[in-house]
């Protein structure tokens, strides 16, 4: 009897076991992709942060020359993601992707922290110039600003779909699981930039620049450490064919067919299997972008398997790179977004150089205010999860409570509401600076545009990445979800263009002719009016963004998947819940099944049931997946 028990506790934990590959990944694979994020965000933020203030003060940059190398470098850093995400759909897998530019990053930070110690490794002042860059001097910095962007950039393609690897999306229970992935990830982001923006931000104003950067090389090179540590945990894909060169063949292929007509049966034009497991599962053809079916007719007298892929594609193919055209809307409608982010993290940097720091007999650091929105998001998403969703759930019967452009709806509304609230605050700022420059207001009146747009961002960079992550094809995930950042990088860039575009007409129509946005000193410039105009944009961008959402269709493999969620939980909990008594009498009859099975060489195993067998077998198997579901 004490060996039938000790055997039934056995075949108990194996199944709850996470050793066997099968049930690898899971959210204990992913807590070592959160410490990652946590710690290297601490280093990344921060240094975002106080690169401003380096530049002007230390480098002898002028308010504009240092606004637009910070934007700058920041849209490089967010565009050159698309290399990292690239890399890791066609040639080496996310794991290896991520740890390689790693080392990157880490080296960019070696270097800065030389030369921010080093004050002969510092430009001479140049006359408020935009920039005193020169020499060898302007090469290490540059250098130093390159390889941080390429290694930043690389890992954050790779990163984040290699998080959601870790969850089966093809089964309700994991398609859940995912979006709290992704939740959960923002606010192992946010964590960790609030150590970095309180913690680093005040050792570096205070003790100087160098000891940022020194910090974040530490931080950076433990959590790279922490996601080394976490492989034996992994759900490691193989890398496939690459995406970006099946998207340029079907360009190509459709305009080389452009004269042929497509067939009336649609079933005539070409599909395959061939590598069907490299790509992913066949896609139905859909009813959009018409023109792009030619890239899998058949031309006459031809087989498809004679034709390279540059002479015919198949549909699922075609439908691949149709996924990708539906979702450029929603990429672009989101630019202007990242453009008022950018105004946080360099002009409002400024205005809070020239207000009260004090907090009591603290000197409160103007780059450290960001930690309010980064404490609030901290609370609000573990109530958004663990509150919001379930009772969301229980009206749209969605598994996150409300879809993924609903959420990043509500982020650009709060955006837009930001930059309004940010005019008004500069302009009581710059009165009261007039009045008495001894007595500036508080610096925590940047709170209020640093709050709302922080809620902003919550809703929409999980809204995106969930939402590039979930409706790419398997082949092009880590690109789709590098779509979130090239967003980013090109809301950047268009914060550089647009104070230039500013900067110049302003010049020639008001009566000083001077720009908004122009010199050392703040009080002399029209900054409100500037954030007016981003509230203005953002508000058209809205518009947009709510046309461009109501016209998409969620691929059709989701909408089922949600359909079944609610009852698939249900079905979940009531199997988890089986008892271990059930699990002995499947043992025994187990064990009877085997005494009677015979195994001669050569042949196949026969297994003699008995009539009742077949039922314990059934719940057997509906109880072991279901077992290791709640485990991860």
């Amino acid at each position: 009897m004490g060996e039938e028990t000790s055997k039934t506790g056995y075949k108990l934990l194996s199944r709850l076991s996470f050793k066997r590959d099968g049930q690898k990944g899971g959210f204990k694979a992913s807590s070592f992709i959160f410490g990652l994020v946590a710690l290297e965000n601490m280093g990344f933020v921060s240094n975002i942060l106080i690169l401003f203030s380096y530049f002007m003060k230390d480098l002898s940059f002028n308010i504009p020359g240092a606004a637009n190398t910070v934007t700058n470098f920041m849209g490089s850093t967010f565009l050159l993601s698309i290399i990292g995400a690239f890399l890791s759909d066609t040639y080496i897998s996310r794991f290896h992707t991520c740890l390689m530019f790693g080392v990157l990053e880490i080296v960019a930070f070696v270097i800065m922290t030389i030369q921010a110690h080093d004050t002969n490794l510092h430009p001479k002042p140049c006359g408020g110039k935009a920039s005193c860059m020169e020499g060898g001097i302007g090469f290490m910095f540059y250098i130093s600003l390159a390889l941080l962007a390429l290694g930043s950039g690389g890992v954050r393609g790779a990163l984040a779909p290699f998080g959601a690897d870790q969850f089966d999306a093809t089964k309700p229970k994991g398609l859940t699981a995912q979006g709290s992935y992704f939740n959960w990830l923002l606010l192992s982001t946010t964590l960790g930039a609030t150590v970095g923006v309180t913690g680093f931000v005040y050792v570096s104003t205070n003790h100087g620049f160098w000891w940022g950067f020194l910090l974040a090389t530490i931080s950076s090179s433990l959590g790279y450490t922490v996601f080394i540590m976490g492989k034996p945990f992994y759900r490691i894909e193989a890398p496939k064919d690459s995406p970006l060169l099946r998207i340029v063949q079907v360009f190509v292929v459709s305009v080389n067919n452009r004269k042929l007509k497509l067939p009336e049966n649609p079933e005539e034009l070409h599909e395959s299997t061939r590598n069907e497991a490299l790509i992913g599962k066949k896609l139905s053809r859909t009813g959009q972008f018409t023109w792009l079916d030619k890239a899998a007719i058949v031309p006459n007298d031809s087989k498809p398997s004679e034709l390279s892929p540059w002479e015919i594609c198949t549909v699922t193919q075609v439908e691949e790179v149709k996924i990708v055209v539906r979702m450029l809307p929603i990429i672009l409608s989101t630019v202007v977004m990242n453009t008022c982010l950018a105004q946080l993290q360099t002009f409002s940097l400024a205005q809070g150089n020239f207000m009260n720091k004090k907090l009591g007999k603290l000197d409160f650091p103007a780059a450290s205010i960001p930690v309010i929105p980064l404490v609030f998001m901290s609370i609000l998403l573990p109530v958004y999860e663990l509150l919001f969703v379930p009772f969301a759930r229980k009206f749209t019967k969605h598994p996150q409570g409300i879809t993924q452009l609903q959420r990043v709806g509500v982020g650009l509304v709060l955006s837009a509401i930001s930059m309004g609230v940010a005019g008004i605050v500069e302009v009581k700022r710059r009165n009261q600076s007039r009045i008495n420059p001894l007595e500036p207001i508080s610096l925590f009146w940047l709170s209020f545009q640093y709050g709302i747009f922080g809620i902003a961002d919550m809703f929409t960079l999980v809204g995106l990445l969930e939402f590039f992550y979930k409706e790419a094809p398997v082949g092009m995930r880590s690109l789709a979800t590098s779509f979130t950042w090239i967003s980013v990088s090109l809301g950047y860039f268009l914060s550089s263009v647009l104070v230039d575009i500013v900067n110049s007409v302003t010049k020639r129509v008001s009566p000083s002719k001077k720009g908004w946005i122009n010199g050392m000193l703040l009080d002399d410039n029209n900054l409100n009016l500037f954030y007016w105009l981003l509230a203005v944009l953002s508000l058209i961008n809205v518009a947009v963004y709510l046309l461009s959402a109501i016209k998409y269709k969620y691929k059709k493999e989701d909408d089922e998947l949600l359909k079944t969620e609610m009852v698939s939980t249900t079905t979940s909990t009531a199997m988890v819940s089986a008892s271990e008594d059930e699990l002995h009498n499947s043992t025994i009859q187990d064990d009877s099944a085997e005494a009677e099975t015979t195994v001669k060489p050569n042949e196949d195993v026969k297994i003699v049931k008995e009539p009742n067998e077949d039922v314990n077998d059934q719940k057997e198997h509906e109880t072991h997946p279901t077992s290791i579901k709640a485990d991860s």
